[in-house]
């Protein structure tokens, strides 16, 4: 199979696109699209479907019934600037491969986040992990941020003093926060690059690693749009049961007159007659 170009793709390849107030993402790179992903499909059955809306059905068919390895075939290629905080998230995907800049040999830059103040959110009461969409008050919000700027500066500033005092950089770099950024190059599969957008576009996922998903996932639509219409369909917009929840459901579709036809197969009810 020829090199697949894709116009959408090409158009954005490596442009850079804001995320936070100091980060971004580019696509550095990819390879293969949706013809790659039903090509590697009919190597099992021989030619198969041949047109636009047939290759969709495939890959739907694929998405749907969780048949993964085509996906595989597609990789990315990212070059993305976050937060330390955000990567250490991020790293929990192991699925991927990744250099990151060092700061063993490089001097790290004077580059922080510091989040909006309508992001200086209280504690969910809910989500133990996350914060609530309840903002704090405005005063405490601006002592927050100052204070959070302060001690990015004064950390910086001492960062700085041990490597004037001929301190090593792998051990000066300890003393720098979590907000300070970092970067690195992200290479992934569409199989597994899914999976991260399905944790990380999830409303309960930080709203900094969300705000570099969505972008991600943007990108990843102009490379192989009909993927990530299946992907958006059957799994980023649908639901998984459980077996009490699909017997809830069985319970109160048996009586019903009008049954849409997909869904008795679906969830074991007899057809309608």
């Amino acid at each position: 199979m020829p090199h697949v170009v894709v116009p959408e793709a090409e158009a954005v390849l490596d442009q850079e696109f804001k995320v936070l107030d100091r980060g971004f993402v580019r696509l550095v790179d990819y390879m293969g699209s949706d013809s790659r992903i039903v090509a590697a499909a009919r190597v099992s059955y021989g030619q198969g479907t041949k047109t636009v809306r047939e290759d969709r059905g495939l890959i739907h068919y694929l998405l749907r019934h969780a048949h993964t390895s085509p996906f595989e075939q597609v990789q990315l290629t990212f070059h993305c600037k976050m937060p330390i905080f955000v990567a250490r998230q991020w790293i929990r995907h192991r699925t991927a491969r990744l250099n990151e800049i060092s700061g063993r040999y490089s001097v790290m830059r004077d580059e922080f986040y510091l989040p909006t103040a309508e992001e200086v959110r209280t504690q969910s009461a809910i989500n133990k992990q996350g914060r609530s969409e309840q903002p704090v008050g405005p005063e405490v919000a601006t002592r927050v941020l100052e204070e959070l700027s302060a001690g990015q500066k004064r950390a910086y500033l001492e960062y700085q003093g041990m490597l004037a005092d001929g301190v090593a950089r792998e051990l000066a770099r300890i003393h720098l926060p979590l907000s300070l950024y970092t970067e690195w190059y992200w290479q992934i599969d569409l199989h597994n690059l899914f999976h991260f957008l399905q944790l990380r576009l999830d409303e309960h996922a930080q709203y900094e690693i969300r705000a570099y998903a969505q972008v991600i996932a943007d990108l990843a639509r102009k490379v192989a749009p009909l993927a990530y219409e299946a992907f958006e369909t059957y799994v980023l917009r649908s639901a998984v049961l459980g077996r009490e929840e699909l017997e809830w459901v069985r319970d109160h579709l048996r009586d019903r007159q009008e049954i849409p036809p997909q869904l008795p197969g679906k969830l074991g009810l007899a057809p309608q007659e």
